[in-house]
């Protein structure tokens, strides 16, 4: 049997994660911790304990928070091109049929989606022009579908970074559906100086792909 998250939180922390009530105010929470890009990947518990995160284990504490909410715990991921950034996880919720998305980031456009897009492929490609390297190229190439954590609730992911180690290996090994043709990627301009900078708004240079020690 799966341990409960809640069993395991002390009082401070329980009453944070119950707060999470509503996807804008689970982004709200995700955005005011310091991203970290680190080796380690916490379980939910872990980030609720240490106050920090990257996409990865933010995207676990996001999941485990909207299945509270009703929602099935969904994670899909965004690669890039390979060598040129990281790449980008996103937790998944649908309303009436459309899908929306909450993510944690080191850059402002890569976070919170409203529930209006009717396929994946959609929603992925919103996230296009906002996905680029400090050199201002746009990396976005693929997505891959969703993966379904009630599928490995006997892993304990919710508490067990061990559990979380497997499903980060899941996810690499997840079929990748590409948005961009050969033809394409060669036709892409660079990012503009205006959107650049909108764009790396509350951005923690240090940490990002190209920049930090260990990318």
């Amino acid at each position: 049997m799966a341990i409960s998250l809640e069993k395991v939180l002390n009082k401070t922390e329980r009453k944070i994660f119950l707060g999470l009530q509503t996807p804008a105010r689970l982004q709200a929470y995700l955005d005011n911790l310091p991203y970290i890009a680190e080796e380690r990947n916490r379980s939910p518990l872990a980030v609720l304990q240490d106050g920090q995160c990257h996409c990865f284990d933010g995207g676990l504490l996001a999941a485990a928070a909207l299945r509270r909410m009703g929602h099935a715990p969904l994670l899909v991921e965004l690669w890039p091109e390979p060598g040129m950034d990281d790449d980008h996880v996103l937790a998944l919720y649908r309303v009436d049929g459309c899908w929306g998305a909450v993510a944690k980031s080191n850059y402002a456009g890569l976070r919170f989606r409203e529930p209006i897009h009717r396929t994946l492929r959609e929603l992925a490609l919103t996230y296009f022009e906002n996905f680029y390297n400090l050199e201002r190229v746009k990396t976005l190439r693929s997505y891959t579908r969703p993966f379904d954590l009630s599928r490995v609730d006997g892993l304990n992911w919710e508490t067990d970074e061990r559990g979380v180690a497997v499903i980060e290996k899941r996810l690499h090994d997840l079929r990748r559906y590409p948005l961009l043709t050969p033809k394409m990627v060669e036709r892409l301009s660079p990012v503009d100086e205006r959107a650049y900078n909108a764009g790396m708004h509350g951005t923690n240079i240090e940490q990002s792909f190209g920049r930090r020690e260990n990318p």
